[in-house]
C-alpha cells in the first residue's frame, strides 16, 4: 500500500465474530456424552473449514472443466481433511476414556462405540 491509501475492511464485523468464536471454543464442549476441550474442538473446526474451502474449489474446478486428475487430487485432499477431523474427535474420546478410568470414574463413552466410530472412518 502506498502512502495516503486507506485500507477498508470489507467485513467490518468479522474480527468481533472471530473473537466471540475463539472465546466460545476456549471452554470444553460436550458432544454426545464426550467432553472435548476447546483446543481440540478448534482444531477440528479449522480442519472442517479448510475442507469446506477445498470443496468450493473442487466445485469451481468442475464448473471450469478442469483436468480430471486435478479434480480427483483435490477430492482426495478433502477426504483426508475430513478423515483427520473425525480421527481427532475419536482420539479425544479415547483420551477421555483413559483419563476417566485412571481416575476411577465411569467413562462417559463406551470403548466399543469409539472403536466402531474409528472403523467407520478407516
Amino acid at each position: 500500500m502506498g502512502s495516503g491509501t486507506i485500507s477498508v475492511n470489507p467485513w467490518p464485523s468479522r474480527p468481533a465474530a472471530d473473537v466471540r468464536r475463539r472465546l466460545k471454543l476456549s471452554r470444553p464442549r460436550t458432544l454426545g456424552g464426550m467432553e472435548i476441550d476447546g483446543e481440540a474442538l478448534g482444531d477440528v473446526i479449522k480442519r472442517l473449514r479448510r475442507a469446506e474451502g477445498q470443496i468450493r474449489g473442487v466445485i469451481a474446478m468442475l464448473e471450469e472443466g478442469r483436468d480430471c486428475a486435478d479434480v480427483v487430487t483435490q477430492l482426495a485432499a478433502v477426504s483426508r481433511a475430513l478423515d483427520r477431523a473425525g480421527f481427532k474427535i475419536i482420539a479425544t474420546g479415547l483420551r477421555q476414556c483413559v483419563t476417566d478410568q485412571e481416575s476411577g470414574k465411569q467413562p462417559q463413552l463406551d470403548i466399543a462405540q469409539l472403536e466402531k466410530l474409528f472403523l467407520s472412518l478407516a
